[in-house]
């Protein structure tokens, strides 16, 4: 693998939602280790499922994994991250200033922002700390989806920049004083990230048209902040003599070659590798040793069962439409057709003539992209966070900034200029877009889950600012996260794949949303073979390891639930999303494949 020759110091992992970072990432892991390099595997993703694939538990410390020999993994967890922030300021105040101010402070500490600043604090430590860094050889970082890996790397050059240029003035919750602190941290950290000869970065994206795009993009994102040398990993490539024996299979080689022929231009000359489709769930060391060793995977297809009765997506559209109007979100971890449902039932319900409003605060989705076109009835739109930024940032001027001299304004701006600034403009873009849900129906495809969960965090922050100053005006209110908490008004369908880890990390998800008083209302499970009667051994092994997560998702976790077989076209523009309604596989006269 070209990806693992010369190995720097630092490797990171990014890419799309699902593409395969935390098997490869694993993998590469054990490879080094195997090798007698020391290795520490970290993952940033604020829903980490690290722990999940190898079968242990990890947490926000450096865990030696004892069944590799040197290899030690840690999960950057920003909630512990955040109260440990939050400890060590509102610690020393406490019995010092009256209870009200200490719980004010810490009140104030409580947004999305900070728990951003923390998490981030510990990430360029691993950069940086050279007592830490003597200890391993490799540290392998396996990052969140890329728009919020992009963020975090964003982060040492953004607040270095702020600190150089701030007046120390900042309305970001308080952190600025440990901020300043760090200066020189930041600026290692920077000098770490952009020299080749110890961070290498591995983009991974599957032979699909999206997660090639996303790439694309990440590519010159990541270029734009000092990665100019990219490798490139296809995962999960149908090997070609699979073709021969199912139709379904021919179809994906079919349309996997043509997507990988029309490749992006600025990815043609990275350096790329390519690692075939795996007949099982790449959980537990020897399937994570197979990623980069197939020969050792052994299929066997002797009385395997592939077939399942399900519930289809129509039979949730009924009640869903009901009232007429509501917020609905689709939720779910990356990669798992989040955007696909979310297009589905919008067009659905905009055929019934219902007014639809389909919205996406993910900033690597193309719901546009999704129904192929406009749709009568439906009016489509992008959180985009720049943009909201921006919005922000100049009502922010026009109205607080109005009344202010120049060196008032001039102060004001560069306040502005704080990264925590979007955290703020996106939270309000997201609010707004909800309440049109009293209306008409706005259906939502949401971030993956890391993201989502910190949204909700500034949701439920906001929530309880309000709470706290309305708590003696006997005034009545309504907030966006009381909105989201009542289940006549939202909504929540969790969107997973019938997969280990994808389920895994459904089920954890709705138990993060119960936590906020959130109740999901049912789950889909998309792109299933096991309704799709294979006769591929490759895809046979596939469908018949679904079984007991179609049978975990019924029993254990879905108040109710659907699935979505696996298509050979894919599910792009009105018509396709339609066939999605029904589990049957729609086929195509030319061949072609599924997403």
């Amino acid at each position: 693998m070209k990806f693992l020759e010369q190995t720097p110091a630092f490797l990171f992992f990014t890419g799309k939602g699902g593409v395969g970072k935390t098997s490869l990432a694993c993998a590469t892991a054990i490879y080094l280790a195997d090798l007698g390099k020391r290795v520490l595997l970290v993952s940033t993703d604020p829903a980490s499922n690290v722990g999940q694939v190898f079968g242990i538990t990890i947490g926000n410390h450096i865990t030696p994994m004892s069944a590799v020999a040197n290899l030690s993994a840690l999960e950057i967890d920003p909630q512990a991250a955040a109260q440990i922030y939050r400890d060590k300021i509102v610690g020393p105040v406490r019995g010092v200033l009256p209870d009200a101010v200490a719980n004010s402070i810490e009140e104030q500490l409580s947004g999305a922002c900070t728990t951003e600043i923390a998490a981030f604090d510990e990430f360029t430590g691993l950069l940086t700390n050279q007592s830490l860094i003597s200890q391993f050889d490799h540290i392998i970082f396996d990052t969140a989806p890329t728009g919020h890996t992009i963020r975090m790397l964003q982060l040492p050059g953004a607040w270095s920049d702020f600190l150089e240029e701030g007046k120390g003035d900042a309305s970001c919750l308080g952190p600025l004083a440990g901020l300043e602190k760090q200066r020189e941290q930041y600026h290692a950290a920077v000098q770490a990230l952009a020299d080749p000869q110890r961070t290498r970065m591995v983009l991974v994206a599957r032979a699909q048209t999206a997660a090639l795009r996303e790439a694309a993009r990440t590519h010159e994102e990541l270029a734009a902040i000092g990665f100019q040398h990219q490798y490139l990993v296809i995962n999960g490539v149908m090997p070609e003599t699979e073709a021969a024996h199912d139709k379904l299979a021919a179809a994906i080689v079919q349309r996997e070659q043509s997507t990988l022929n029309a490749m992006p231009a600025v990815l043609v000359n990275a350096p790329i590798d390519h690692v075939p489709l795996l007949g099982f769930n790449l959980v537990g060391l020897p399937a994570l040793r197979a990623l980069l060793n197939p020969s050792s995977a052994a299929i066997s297809t002797s009385e395997i069962s592939t077939t399942a009765s399900c519930p289809d997506l129509s039979s949730l559209i009924d009640d869903l439409a009901a009232d007429g109007h509501g917020l609905i979100m689709t939720m779910g971890k990356g990669g798992v057709g989040k955007t696909t449902v979310a297009a589905a039932l919008a067009v659905e319900l905009a055929r019934r003539g219902h007014a639809v409003h389909l919205t996406t605060s993910d900033p690597a989705a193309h719901v546009l992209a999704a129904i192929g076109g406009e749709v009568e009835n439906m009016s489509v739109s992008r959180i985009d966070p720049q943009a909201a930024t921006e919005a922000y940032r100049a009502q922010v001027m026009a109205s607080k900034g109005k009344h202010l001299d120049d060196a008032g304004r001039a102060l004001l701006e560069e306040d502005l200029r704080s990264p925590c600034t979007e955290e703020i403009a996106v939270f309000q873009a997201f609010s707004r877009v909800i309440r049109e849900a009293g209306k008409k129906f706005v259906v939502m495809d949401t971030a993956p889950t890391g993201h989502t969960l910190l949204l909700l965090d500034a949701t439920g922050a906001y929530h309880r600012e309000i709470a706290r100053q309305m708590e003696s005006t006997g005034v009545r209110f309504n907030t966006p996260m009381m909105q989201l908490q009542d289940p006549q008004q939202t909504k929540i369908l969790i969107v997973t794949l019938a997969e280990t880890t994808p389920v895994l990390e459904a089920a954890s998800l709705q138990h993060d949303l119960r936590r906020a008083g959130i109740e999901p209302w049912a789950w889909v499970i998309n792109n299933s073979l096991a309704l799709a009667h294979p006769t591929s051994a490759l895809l046979q092994q596939r469908a018949h390891n679904e079984l007991a997560q179609i049978q975990a998702v019924s029993e254990q976790h879905a108040k109710r639930w659907a699935v979505i077989v696996l298509q050979e076209q894919e599910p792009v523009g009105a018509a396709r999303l339609q066939a999605l309604l029904k589990n049957s596989i729609e086929e195509t006269d030319n061949n072609t494949s599924l997403s």
